[in-house]
């Protein structure tokens, strides 16, 4: 091996990992989607259930309204850009979530406003190093490893990703705060068609410090030949969508 050889080699390497994110996000993401789907959390003692749906364009706008329980149907959340946005039909207000907030729980569930809204890319706002291979459901896998780039404003220290080397499905995530320690697993589960795509169905958030507790994500319902415009991510139609 030439030293030119060893000079280039890590830089390719670390570009055929970003691109093997890539290809998984944009196969779960789509250029334009509509969804439906349950969201379960479960706790030692007790569960319950909310059915979302959901609308995006790219990686810059989403907007999720949740269509029951009655007592939280009509709550819509907005992405715009680096804006998101709460619209909250009991008191008929719209609040602007900072930065700070996206951490913290989405709806009392396992995983945060990040996660689901993705205010972060996973494809442009880390550097991506394919560190191992295994088998996950009988599938082979590359284990990939995402480091926030400096001064991003991301909310995880580091996370590894599982991606199916063939089909470029997202098998299973583990999620590290800044100071390494492991916060979340995310497993994905029973794959089959959705809108045409073989993705997984289900996908299982389990907090690492909290015993008995996990948040179920189960997609009923995946439409990726949906058209709405930009228009429609907007103030005005978070209080009207339905």
């Amino acid at each position: 091996m030439t030293l030119l050889t060893l000079m280039v080699a890590p830089c390719a390497y670390a570009q055929d990992a970003k691109e093997i994110i890539r290809k998984a996000d944009e196969k779960r993401r789509g250029d334009v989607a509509t969804a439906s789907m349950t969201i379960s959390i479960i706790r030692p003692s007790w569960s319950r259930d909310m059915s979302i749906k959901s609308w995006s364009k790219g990686t810059e706008y989403s907007l999720i309204l949740v269509t029951s329980p009655a007592r939280d149907k009509g709550t819509v959340f907005l992405k715009r850009d680096n804006e998101i946005w709460n619209w909250i039909p009991s008191i008929e207000r719209s609040i602007k979530l900072p930065p700070s907030m996206m951490m913290q729980s989405w709806m009392g569930s396992d995983f945060t406003n990040d996660d689901l809204i993705k205010e972060s890319s996973i494809v442009e706002d880390y550097t991506h190093s394919i560190v191992g291979d295994s088998i996950i459901m009988e599938r082979e896998v590359h284990k990939i490893e995402l480091i926030p780039k400096p001064d991003t404003p991301v909310v995880w220290g580091k996370i590894y990703s599982w991606i199916d080397k063939k089909e470029y499905i997202e098998l299973r995530s583990e999620l590290y705060d800044e100071d390494g320690y492991l916060v979340n697993e995310v497993k994905f589960l029973e794959i089959k068609p959705l809108g045409g795509r073989m993705l997984p169905s289900i996908m299982e958030y389990i907090p690492a410090d909290e015993e008995g507790h996990k948040t179920v994500i189960k997609y009923h319902e995946v439409d990726y030949n949906a058209r709405h415009g930009l228009d429609f991510f907007s103030l005005q139609n978070m209080k009207r969508v339905r």
